[in-house]
């Protein structure tokens, strides 16, 4: 069944809610630069995240960790200048709201005030409950992130799906709970199972998007560089490759190499 989709000029968090009242799903997608967030933004996509996982995607780290609130800053100042429509979340990096509620709301108001953004994203429940109420209370607007929470990752061990067990599945619901009555406008579910997350989604009022967490939630994310296929070694089951740009990418560089080389490029029609 289709949904009658609003158009909205700018996608505001009370715009989120909306959608999920209405029944229509959300669309998130990350972005890290200003020429792809245009892109992503002129498509229609409905929020877009300046998500710590450019510390993968763009710097080449093995996990999340590594990229500062600095460089998550010029990320989000870049993707906000080329932004007309979306709603920005942009992720509070690890270090820099885990241990102290005053650090954290330090953290989100330099994003705040240096990038332009929107809002903000941290990972975890009751453990950062203080902090998350901290920057709620400054008026900033907070999003959560259950389940695969990918600045832990050291302590899980490994990436495969979490809350398959009935202690951190209830651990789970509790947290999207809490994080719903504290103020949260909003909830990330990483790689649960489908059925635990459309129960999810269905005890709160405010929107849950899934990535690997199934259709039975108000939206999905996916990060950007994986969806068109510029990366090519990452196939999570839950991952949608809408286009092949490694591969097309590749046989484009490598004509250019060959034109060069042959001084087949420039011609005559592309000098002066």
């Amino acid at each position: 069944m289709s949904i009658a989709k609003k158009e909205y000029k700018r996608v505001t968090t009370k715009s989120l809610v909306d959608m999920k009242r209405t029944g229509e799903k959300i669309s998130m997608l990350t972005a890290y630069d200003y020429t792809m967030a245009k892109i992503v933004d002129g498509a229609g996509v409905d929020v877009i995240l300046v998500g710590d996982s450019a510390s993968n995607v763009m710097a080449g780290h093995e996990t999340t960790l590594p990229i500062t609130l600095d460089q998550m800053i010029y990320h989000a100042s870049s993707v906000i200048r080329a932004v007309n429509r979306a709603l920005v979340v942009v992720d509070l990096p690890f270090g820099t709201y885990q241990s102290d509620p005053k650090e954290a709301l330090r953290s989100a108001i330099r994003i705040m005030k240096e990038s332009g953004a929107h809002s903000v994203k941290l990972e975890g429940g009751k453990e950062v409950k203080e902090s998350i109420k901290r920057i709620l209370n400054a008026g900033i607007p907070v999003m959560g992130h259950l389940g695969l929470t990918p600045q832990s990752i050291y302590k899980f061990g490994t990436y495969t799906v979490r809350a398959k067990e009935e202690q951190e599945a209830e651990q789970l619901k509790e947290d999207a709970l809490m994080l719903e009555k504290i103020g949260c406008f909003g909830i990330i579910l990483e790689k649960i199972p489908a059925e635990l997350a459309k129960e999810v989604a269905d005890s709160v009022s405010i929107p849950v998007i899934g990535i690997g967490a199934g259709n039975g939630v108000d939206g999905q994310v996916l990060v950007l560089p994986d969806m068109i296929g510029m990366t090519h070694e990452f196939n999570p089951r839950f991952l949608r490759r809408y286009m092949n740009l490694y591969e097309d990418m590749t046989k484009a560089i490598s004509q250019y190499v060959t034109d060069v080389k042959n001084v087949d490029f420039p011609s005559d029609t592309e000098q002066y």
